[in-house]
């Protein structure tokens, strides 16, 4: 025999054997006194679409699935019942993280617990977030846990958002004024040692020339970055402002982010073929020997606003060229590093 709730305060209560049926067995809701519980509307709207609820009375309305719907108990309601009918389908118990008499609730939307575990156990899987596609995340509001995005046509993608510390092994020792040429909007480095190239990987090689001295095309990140250190003889401020004016605000964040990462033992290379500002390696010990870039590195500003759309597609690209895609946000005195990750529960 199915049974009745009845909303209350913001939630559904159910009484009878509710207790037992609903939450012991199946973690459903919250236990309260005797045999009764809370179900957050969500979890009634599940009970209700497979049968196991008969209906929730609203004063004097009695509400099935479609009219529980139709009334759209709060914001994005239909996006978030279909991101929690789809993980109970999948065998996960989950739970609304901040029940209605919460108040200041987080961000987190549902505490999803591990397949065979549920609301008692003390585990939580993931700590998940529900958006719909034309909701967009601010950078500052990123939280380690899981995404799930809604589309259009209710299809969900589930992504998996960590805090990153890029770290690597390459070498990183430096040579001391070397002759070096500003042009319009790259550097040529005459003569610089081999290891420059071979073994810590800044510039390219210029192609075509009939003595074997090296020569390296370089970046004006490149440049920019070994001429404060010394290691060419041109004015850092002098490649530092060219720098700007080719590419304007963006230059001084790049740097910040190039020269972070080189701090930190990895070899950033550009990411353009990859629609992204950095590709990374992380153990350098000779450009004959250099495997695959790990790490796809796009640079915004500490206060930048994500669209999902681009999410996805920044995460697909990544993952289709076999990589992590990493997002540095740059504010005034840090960078805060997220990957992003397609997860399938």
């Amino acid at each position: 025999m199915s049974l009745e709730g009845r909303f209350e305060d913001g939630v559904v209560r159910v009484g009878g054997d509710a207790r037992q049926r609903y939450h012991d067995s199946r973690g459903y809701g919250y236990p309260l006194e005797g045999n009764e519980i809370a179900l957050a509307p969500v979890e009634a709207a599940h009970l209700l679409y497979r049968g196991d609820l008969a209906a929730v009375v609203d004063g004097d309305e009695r509400l099935d699935f479609r009219s529980l719907l139709a009334r759209e108990p709060g914001p994005d309601f239909g996006v978030r019942f279909l991101v929690y009918a789809d993980l109970r389908e999948r065998g996960f118990y989950l739970s609304p993280a901040a029940e209605p008499w919460v108040e200041d609730p987080p961000e987190t939307e549902f505490a999803v617990f591990p397949r065979g575990k549920g609301p008692g156990d003390g585990e939580i899987a993931y700590a998940l977030r529900v958006l719909g596609e034309r909701t967009d995340v601010a950078g500052r509001d990123l939280e380690a846990g899981v995404l799930a995005v809604v589309d259009e046509e209710s299809e969900i993608t589930y992504f998996e958002v960590n805090r990153r510390d890029p770290a690597g092994s390459s070498a990183s020792g430096l040579p001391e004024g070397c002759e070096a040429d500003l042009l319009a909007d790259r550097v040529v480095v005459w003569e610089p040692p081999l290891e420059l190239y071979e073994e810590t990987f800044y510039g390219q090689p210029l192609e075509g020339r009939e003595y074997d001295e090296p020569t390296l095309q370089c970046s004006l990140l490149e440049a920019t970055y070994l001429a404060e250190r010394g290691a060419l003889d041109l004015e850092p401020s002098t490649v530092r402002e060219r720098g700007r004016e080719v590419e304007g605000e963006r230059f001084d964040r790049r740097l910040r982010v190039y020269a972070e990462l080189r701090e930190r033992g990895l070899v950033p290379k550009t990411g353009y073929k990859f629609g992204a500002d950095f590709r990374t390696y992380a153990d350098v010990d000779s450009v004959d020997d250099l495997g695959h870039s790990e790490l796809l590195v796009r640079v915004h500003p500490a206060d930048h606003v994500f669209e999902p759309r681009d999410i996805a597609l920044d995460v697909r690209l990544a993952h289709g060229v076999r990589k992590t895609m990493v997002f540095a946000l740059v504010g005034d005195d840090s960078i805060e590093w997220w990957s992003l990750e397609r997860l399938t529960p």
